[in-house]
């Protein structure tokens, strides 16, 4: 699989290294938060919901039972890839692929979620944090978009999933 991420500009957000994983600074303005969920939800084949595992307020990106048809590891719970969080914190938690993964956290997205780094729940499982303006609205869509892919069972997982421990 052929993924490449532009390197995000400036240094990391800070970030809870615990439940709830929250991103707390860099968080995105209103005006920017909106417009990356109104698109987001625009997705083809993503039903909106309330997350089944996520903070108050955060809502999920969920795949039509038809069209989940992906592995585990593509998906947080049920057929949630991904829910965005609510607008004090502004990043979201998806599934990738883990070749995504990797350059995700090399070129300063995101990062592992904390659970996964403990091996309670596969290394698929990610932080992408909040956009700052549109132009990074639309990198943050490119990562739904391979996300949403992922559990479909439309991209392999090339490299086997471990859950350490």
């Amino acid at each position: 699989m052929s993924f490449e991420l532009p390197p995000r500009p400036g240094p990391r957000p800070r970030t809870t290294d615990c439940a709830p994983h929250e991103q707390v600074s860099q968080n995105s303005p209103a005006e920017v938060h909106a417009l990356f969920k109104r698109r987001a939800f625009e997705l083809p084949f993503v039903e909106r919901r309330r997350s089944g595992i996520s903070v108050p307020g955060a809502e999920a990106l969920v795949l039509p039972g038809d069209h989940a048809c992906g592995p585990a590891e593509a998906f947080l719970i049920g057929r949630e890839f991904a829910h965005v969080h609510p607008a004090y914190d502004g990043s979201s938690h998806l599934m990738l692929p883990l070749p995504v993964v990797d350059e995700l956290i090399a070129k300063g997205w995101g990062e592992p979620h904390p659970m996964a780094r403990l091996g309670y729940i596969p290394a698929t499982a990610v932080m992408a944090f909040a956009p700052r303006d549109a132009a990074e609205v639309e990198v943050m869509l490119q990562l739904l978009r391979v996300s949403r892919e992922f559990a479909r069972g439309k991209l392999g997982n090339p490299l086997p999933v471990h859950l350490q421990g």
